[in-house]
């Protein structure tokens, strides 16, 4: 590990070399990230005795201001560089006369990708950072690495699409959650994906071959069902409103143990029991659990001291519900004043 002198003339010269944000902004991210060269300096100051601490930790807090006050500076200068570009290459002269087929309507987006937007950004309050995964998975990612044996029946064509190479088309985004922890990251990870998944199934009123899915998972030493279930509530608060009424139920799912569903109170009649909800007076809106200790051991983190949780929510069920559509599939016909229509609704 290099010394706090070492440390700060590397920085004097990335940042004197750095043009443009973009370039500020990767040296800010290389030297006060989270796993910056200063952040584990301040990590081994436990270690060392009191006295040389207070010293070394005077030098540490000194070079970190300085390199912060040192970005911002380069940060607004770069920023007054930028937009002197932009604006010279977007120059428009508007003495001239419009092109024909210009102007008209103005492009909004999709419901479905605006609820996902919507749920993003509540989960972002909550420290949560966005990964994408691919569509195209193997079955290791899928399956395996889930506690998904070969034998299970979700692996059977009616229910999951294969392709040629002994691939598929995911089934949920969970294969994010494998993806990320077999990369072995700092410990805390939060991290949410959305995105399309797929199901051999017939599509009806309620269910489509390709629909979309959200999903948050947390690990960190310490982690418990108490943890799980305040975060359950307070996304389902800010995404449905504080009047509607929660209750958990147990479920099953092969990669979490113990394993819990939310349901939220029907919005027709309060959980009372109406049409809209097939009498019952509930919907349910999320899965969740604790991620099974043999999901965690498979990476090498040892359940005694590691816990995690995992949720998930279908976004398309999730947007029809919002915009009282009982047909989840009118979301994805191709008709213009359709989708006018819904953007101008409860979205």
């Amino acid at each position: 590990m290099m010394d706090v002198n070492e440390l700060s003339q590397e920085f004097d010269e990335a940042i004197e070399r750095a043009v443009g944000r973009d370039e500020v902004d990767a040296v800010r991210r290389r030297f006060l990230g989270r796993r910056s060269a200063i952040k584990a300096l301040f990590r081994e100051l436990g270690s060392i005795e009191p006295d040389e601490r207070k010293r070394r930790a005077q030098l540490l807090n000194a070079l970190s201001e300085r390199m912060e006050a040192a970005v911002a500076d380069r940060l607004a200068a770069a920023g007054g560089d930028d937009e002197q570009a932009r604006l010279r290459d977007e120059a428009v002269d508007v003495t001239l006369p419009g092109a024909a087929g210009q102007g008209g309507s103005v492009g909004a987006w999709h419901p479905v990708t605006e609820v996902e937007r919507r749920c993003l950004a509540v989960l972002g309050r909550l420290g949560f950072e966005f990964r994408s995964g691919p569509e195209v998975e193997d079955a290791y990612h899928n399956f395996d690495a889930l506690n998904i044996p070969p034998h299970h029946p979700a692996r059977d064509l009616q229910d999951t699409f294969w392709l040629a190479g002994g691939k598929l088309l995911r089934s949920h985004t969970t294969t994010v959650q494998i993806r990320e922890l077999e990369t072995r990251p700092e410990l805390p990870i939060k991290v949410a994906s959305a995105g399309r998944v797929y199901r051999n199934e017939a599509v009806d009123a309620t269910h489509l071959a390709m629909f979309h899915q959200l999903e948050g998972f947390w690990v960190e030493q310490g982690l418990t069902l108490s943890h799980l279930k305040g975060v359950l509530e307070f996304v389902t608060r800010e995404l449905y409103g504080p009047e509607r009424l929660i209750r958990f139920k147990p479920k099953y799912y092969p990669y979490t143990e113990p394993s819990i569903g939310l349901d939220i109170s029907c919005a027709s009649c309060q959980g009372k029991g109406c049409d809209a909800c097939h009498k019952i007076g509930w919907v349910t809106v999320i899965g969740a659990g604790m991620i099974h200790p043999d999901v965690l051991a498979r990476f090498g983190y040892n359940h005694s001291k590691i816990r995690g949780f995992a949720f998930g929510w279908g976004t398309t069920r999730m947007t029809a519900q919002l915009l009282g559509l009982t047909k989840a599939r009118r979301l994805h016909e191709t008709k213009q004043r359709q989708l006018e229509y819904l953007n101008r609704g409860a979205l």
